[in-house]
């Protein structure tokens, strides 16, 4: 559970200490009208170009770009890429990089040639040395890490198997993490899992963890099963393994699996999408977020970055409105009057995927204990309903003299609120009716009531839904709060 905006505040005061392979990523955009006479092969005319920081540098700038500190460990050679990459990293605010120069190398980079009009990578030329660093170096590397560890407030392992993280390396960086009581994250390259063992948590991909654990990991079923192998062989808290347009599975050890299915969006360019999820992952980890909220603000985070082209990142505002896509509308847009129909908006929820949570109350007069519930309730799902007694309802729950602001009042206040995402107005005394047509995933009620007291547990239960209870804030009570005026008046 967590209220975006207070989790985006705490984004900004982690420090993450990212250690990974840098590179230089250039892509070269163009036409392609007409296939070389000299070839078989498509001519691009070349319109414009694009140099970003790369690899795990990539990490580096989103968690920069989100609000974080970044001290970032790296390798680069003695030549011009490597200058280049220097200077970037130290233009970008939010980054503070310790490379390593190894002279026996070439610094990283990749030039991917992409069609403008289709948006389609048709060529990627390399220049690399993926050769895991020399004894001296990894020293070099461990005793630049190892000092950073200590104002770190979480670790991010970025392994893209171009030398840095050689296997004394990635020990030297766990074992000193775990002593000083850091989390470690690692989004790996190794087949070989053992290699990062203590980390809290694996990030592979599909493809990675399928060859890695010999298993088809074709279901979020069977990615459970063959997962909990691999954390005890890891030793690890949790695996998150990343299925692009398939969502996301959480696989904590000992623990519950989690499925997030990927947002709707279109999808411009993949490349970077893992680094984002990393830094997304690293960040609310580091906030103290629970493993579902991290999961939640990293999948809003890759489908913001895979909509757009090149090495992207992602900034606080465009995740808001990724993770609260209704905060932006009109009050009135969110507003379903009695009787009216939530068929259609119901219906497009559940193509996507996404998980419907509902609450309800008169909310006569809109309080601190109300909100509190109201942020519980949306940080439990994708999208919050909230069923509002009407007048009539009101006056025969209440008494006389109540409701002090009409259900169109009331209604618009709800719905003003970023936590909010569709108000229902309900004309009878409780909301049956409105939870047996939207079957919540979960129903959410203040901590006053015993589930058995919620209307409607019966039916979320029945198809799998859960009943939340959220801790109601002393002090807070709207009929005090009238009688209070009403004694003041008087």
């Amino acid at each position: 559970m967590f209220d975006f905006s207070t989790l985006s505040q705490a984004l900004s005061r982690q420090t993450v200490l990212c250690v990974g392979d840098l590179m230089l990523d250039e892509f070269v955009y163009g036409e392609v009208s007409r296939i070389s006479p000299e070839a078989p092969a498509p001519v691009i005319a070349v319109q414009r170009s694009e140099t970003n920081i790369g690899g795990a540098g990539n990490v580096a700038r989103n968690i920069a770009s989100l609000g974080g500190r970044c001290v970032f460990v790296g390798l680069i050679g003695d030549d011009e890429t490597g200058a280049k990459l220097k200077g970037a990293l130290a233009a970008e605010s939010g980054i503070e990089s310790r490379l390593v120069c190894d002279r026996a190398r070439p610094t990283t980079r990749k030039v991917r040639f992409v069609s403008e009009h289709f948006s389609t990578h048709m060529l990627r030329a390399d220049w690399e040395q993926a050769q895991p660093a020399s004894g001296e170096i990894e020293q070099q590397l461990i005793d630049t890490i190892v000092p950073e560890l200590a104002r770190a407030d979480i670790v991010l392992l970025s392994d893209y198997a171009k030398g840095v993280l050689t296997a004394r390396v990635i020990r030297n960086t766990i074992d000193a993490a775990r002593k000083l009581g850091k989390r470690v994250i690692v989004d790996p390259k190794s087949l070989n899992l053992a290699i990062y063992r203590g980390a809290t948590l694996l990030t592979p991909n599909r493809k990675e963890f399928a060859e890695a654990t010999r298993s088809r990991a074709d279901s979020p079923d069977a990615i459970a099963e063959a997962a909990e192998d691999a954390m005890r062989l890891a030793d690890c808290e949790a695996m998150l393994v990343t299925q692009g347009e398939h969502g996301m599975t959480l696989v904590v050890r000992d623990g519950e699996t989690v499925h997030v299915p990927a947002l709707p969006v279109k999808v411009r360019d993949v490349s970077g999408a893992g680094d984002t999820v990393a830094a997304a992952l690293a960040l609310s980890l580091a906030a103290k977020a629970d493993w579902e909220t991290a999961l939640r603000v990293a999948s809003a985070a890759a489908a913001v970055a895979v909509g757009k082209t090149g090495t992207a990142t992602v900034a606080p505002a465009e995740l808001r409105r990724k993770i609260l896509p209704e905060a932006s509308l009109a009050a009135e847009e969110k507003i379903v009057a009695a009787g009216g129909d939530l068929g259609a908006q119901l219906s497009e929820w559940r193509r996507q995927g996404l998980r419907v949570g509902f609450t309800n109350g008169c909310f006569d007069i809109l309080h601190p204990g109300h909100v509190k519930v109201l942020t519980a309730a949306r940080g439990a799902c994708d999208r919050l309903i909230v069923g509002l007694n009407s007048d009539a309802s009101v006056k025969r729950l209440k008494g006389q003299g109540r409701p002090v602001q009409d259900e169109r009042a009331r209604a618009e206040v709800l719905a003003a609120l970023e936590a909010v995402d569709l108000v229902a107005i309900f004309e009878e005394d409780t909301p049956i009716n409105l939870i047996t047509a939207i079957k919540p995933s979960v129903l959410v009620k203040g901590g006053d009531y015993t589930r058995e007291q919620v209307v409607g547990h019966e039916i979320v239960e029945a198809h799998g839904g859960e009943v939340l209870l959220v801790d109601i804030l002393p002090g807070f009570s709207t009929t005090s709060l009238v009688a209070r005026a009403r004694g003041g008046k008087a």
